[in-house]
């Protein structure tokens, strides 16, 4: 089964849009995380749509973003990519016709649900400057190793 990558490679995107004054082109995006400027445009278009980031057109154009990273959550972006599947596991598609299967199903769609529920609490709290805290102690970190 392939993984759905667009969550982390959105929020890869978006710090890095954090960190350019100036609009970053599909292109230059599309570079960052080794795919085709399609595919980021596509991407980037869902967040458009919940107004998290604009493009512009023409010269100097690109994308950049409408919000500061402290008033952007994980779960805005979630959302705004169509909430993909969090957990992969998944009940058969058959209606259960065998009493047991009903209440594995039962079982185990109610604990998914709650883990769902606290991962999406989680990523309500968690802000794209959270993120950025993290890489700017990594790039700390690798700059005294570095020197």
């Amino acid at each position: 089964m392939k993984t759905d990558q667009r969550l982390w490679r959105t929020l890869h995107v978006l710090i890095h849009m954090g960190h350019h004054p100036a609009p970053l082109t599909s292109q230059t995006l599309a570079k960052m995380l080794n795919t085709h400027a399609v595919v980021v445009r596509r991407t980037l278009a869902c967040l458009r749509e919940k107004q998290l980031i604009q493009a512009e057109k023409g010269h100097g154009g690109g994308w950049y973003l409408l919000k500061p990273l402290s008033q952007i959550s994980l779960r805005e972006v979630y959302e705004a990519l169509g909430e993909p599947a969090i957990l992969l596991l998944t009940p058969e598609n058959n209606p259960p016709g065998c009493l047991v299967e009903k209440a594995v199903n039962q079982a185990l769609d109610d604990v998914l649900q709650e883990a769902r529920n606290l991962v999406l609490a989680r990523f309500a709290d968690l802000t794209l400057a959270h993120i950025e805290e993290d890489f700017q102690a990594l790039l700390q970190s690798t700059e005294v190793i570095a020197g």
